[in-house]
């Protein structure tokens, strides 16, 4: 069959895409609901500043540990100070699940409850971060706690604050998805989740018409690599297994507003000396710097000490291009070279977006 220009009027629209929910946030920080209160994100904040009071005092010292030029680093420094003391966690998750691990029901119910206790106070306080939800247990778990806590949370709380969603971890078949979609409709017509992608079965069924609920894809590194048979020395995001799984999730969600964020670093200092501290940041940083150059701008947090090298490699990431991008952005408008570069339009489209992520991260 040939078309002709009479024939595109026929063709069926795209179908509609649920709206963006606004700045992508650069990191989730995950904290087992035990050791959850009001008072949480503010702690971590101070345990961060305190880190880099002890190893990071200038823009010298962080030049060396993480690589960054001296000039980048002069700018580098004083806005991950300035970050931990404002706004230490963008985007929070409150875990009944891994981090959390098995309770007696009567237990996790009185977490749900002190839970949902500390966000109504974060929010009146204005301390709740502009991102925030809860990790439920999978249904290949544990199907009925999941409904259980969730269900339990918002009768507690009421209606959620502004930033809420919910990670569904362990979606090892696509009916999964469906049937959690179909309990948020029942709960409240605006909820919204995201999936984690923590085993290869789930990649046979990722597409960008999935769900109209799903906001974001999460990949879980531990579970994923562990479901390969990977040893536990290569359970680590910069293994090429997690790139594969990773660029799959790219190539399904392309062109649709579900966020990607990557896994995360299981550590933390072996001690405070400043050896051992700097080691962390060293090895955490490869690691953002990996999940930034393979297109993946978000990933979790499982420490405090991770959000100074967060932060760190995040800003100098969007320093030492956003000059060089801001002028071949400039010239292409100007229909002239720089450098003898000869730019697409598909680049230039990029380097406007990477312009945008910057200023959105950098706070501009």
């Amino acid at each position: 069959m040939r078309l002709t220009l009479s024939d595109v009027g026929t063709l069926p629209p795209p179908a509609p895409q649920p709206a963006p929910r606004g700045r992508q946030p650069v990191h989730t920080v995950y904290v087992p609901a035990d050791r959850f209160t009001a008072g949480t994100v503010s702690h971590w904040g101070q345990e961060a500043l305190a880190l880099v009071k002890a190893h990071l005092p200038g823009p010298e010292e962080l030049a060396a540990v993480f690589g960054v030029p001296v000039e980048p680093a002069q700018a580098v420094h004083p806005r991950v100070v300035a970050k931990l003391a404002a706004e230490p966690v963008e985007d929070l998750r409150i875990d009944f699940e891994d981090g959390y691990g098995r309770r007696p029901g009567e237990e996790e119910d009185r977490h749900v409850v002190a839970a949902a206790e500390a966000v109504g106070r974060m929010h009146e306080a204005g301390t709740l971060p502009r991102r925030w939800g809860l990790r439920v247990k999978s249904f290949a778990d544990d199907a009925a706690r999941s409904v259980r806590t969730l269900d339990g949370f918002l009768t507690e709380l009421g209606t959620p604050p502004p930033g809420f969603t919910v990670t569904f971890p362990k979606v090892l078949e696509e009916s999964y998805v469906h049937r959690f979609a179909e309990l948020l409709g029942r709960l409240g017509p605006d909820l919204r989740f995201e999936l984690q992608v923590e085993d290869p079965r789930t990649l046979t069924f990722l597409r960008g018409d999935l769900c109209e609920r799903l906001s974001a894809a999460h990949f879980g590194v531990f579970d994923y690599t562990a479901a390969l048979g990977l040893p536990p020395h290569e359970q680590r995001l910069d293994h090429p297994a997690c790139d594969h799984a990773r660029h799959v999730m790219q190539t399904a969600f392309a062109h649709t507003p579900v966020e990607l964020s990557d896994g995360s670093l299981a550590a933390a200092p072996a001690s405070g000396r400043a050896e051992d501290v700097h080691a962390l940041w060293a090895r955490h940083a490869s690691l953002v710097r990996h999940s930034l150059a393979h297109g993946f701008y978000q990933g979790w947090d499982m420490h405090p000490s991770h959000l100074v090298s967060r932060f760190a490699t995040v800003y100098a990431f969007h320093l030492a291009t956003y000059d060089e991008y801001a002028a071949r952005v400039r010239a292409w408008e100007e229909q002239r070279q720089v450098g003898g570069v000869m730019d697409e339009p598909a680049t230039v489209r990029t380097l406007a977006a990477a312009l945008r992520r910057a200023d959105s991260a950098l706070g501009r």
